[in-house]
């Protein structure tokens, strides 16, 4: 299928990039990778008239502290770098999973971290490892920059709060602490790199007493939007992690859960399934966690 005439636009510096999407506005769109986007204006369900691309930009493809202790991933990095990275997978193995999982070996070597999340969908493989590790994006905009929670970016079905004028510079992951645990748990109909039927990530972190001292759920593909589900995370904190407390959680969460049947069933999963599969990946995943959390740390 062809792709519509568009003008290719490539700045060589991210505020360049910035004052071509102000300048062309919602006739404009920024491409990273371009597995979505791509997609996208092929179907004809997106058609930019001027395409701006940051494969130009020097420096953008990192994955660093900043001078905050964080870990800040740049709007060029590759899933395949993610997944790799010593730091990623000693500190955010959730995140190094998901992106080891997320489509084909030849998708993960053009798309992007960010434009992962940019593409707001709620079956994204990356969303729910960095709303548990309370991940942060940084907001370019004319007026400077803005942080933003991972949480308060997602707003509807392929959409953001992000705006025609605005790009997202970076992600921030701060360090969890020490004894924390993460897991990634993804269920989908073909096979691992199939988009995701459920797709879920947990957290617990515990304190010298063995007692959870903070506990993080997200799930995508059950909603519009991927979720945080605090209501079971509130449950978990505070107290010793035991089969039956996680099963509670797991129960929480499934009675959290009502996926529309028109949008989030057809060919991945029906609702009935997402909704079961839920308490079954959260038992499992809190399991995961645990297990991770209580090992001994180097």
């Amino acid at each position: 299928m062809a792709i519509p005439n568009f003008t290719y636009l490539a700045p060589k510096t991210l505020k360049e990039a910035l004052s071509m999407r102000i300048s062309h506005g919602e006739k404009s769109s920024i491409m990273a990778g371009g597995t979505d986007l791509l997609i996208k204006m092929a179907h004809r369900n997106y058609r930019p008239e001027f395409v701006i691309g940051l494969d130009y930009i020097k420096n953008i493809d990192y994955v660093r502290y900043n001078n905050h202790g964080d870990l800040a991933i740049g709007p060029m990095t590759k899933l395949s770098s993610v997944m790799d990275d010593e730091e990623v997978m000693k500190h955010f193995p959730a995140l190094a999973h998901s992106s080891s999982v997320t489509a084909t070996v030849q998708i993960r070597n053009m798309s992007t971290l960010i434009g992962n999340i940019v593409n707001a969908a709620p079956t994204a493989d990356n969303a729910t490892p960095l709303l548990v590790y309370d991940s942060r994006v940084i907001i370019m905009s004319e007026a400077g920059e803005r942080e933003l929670a991972l949480e308060d970016f997602f707003v509807g079905h392929g959409t953001s709060i992000l705006k025609p004028n605005e790009l997202i510079k970076e992600i921030i992951l701060p360090l969890p602490a020490n004894k924390t645990g993460s897991s990634y748990q993804k269920i989908s109909t073909r096979s691992k790199v199939d988009i995701a039927g459920v797709c879920a990530s947990y957290l617990l972190s515990l304190d010298d007493k063995g007692y959870i001292s903070k506990a993080r759920i997200a799930l995508g593909a059950v909603a519009p939007t991927p979720i945080r589900f605090y209501e079971a995370e509130k449950l978990l904190e505070g107290k010793k992690p035991t089969s039956e407390l996680f099963k509670e959680a797991a129960i929480i969460a499934r009675k959290a859960t009502n996926p529309r049947r028109s949008q989030y069933t057809a060919m991945r999963a029906s609702a009935e399934y997402r909704i079961a599969m839920i308490e079954v990946l959260t038992i499992r995943g809190l399991e995961a966690c645990l297990e991770s959390a209580t090992k001994k740390k180097l």
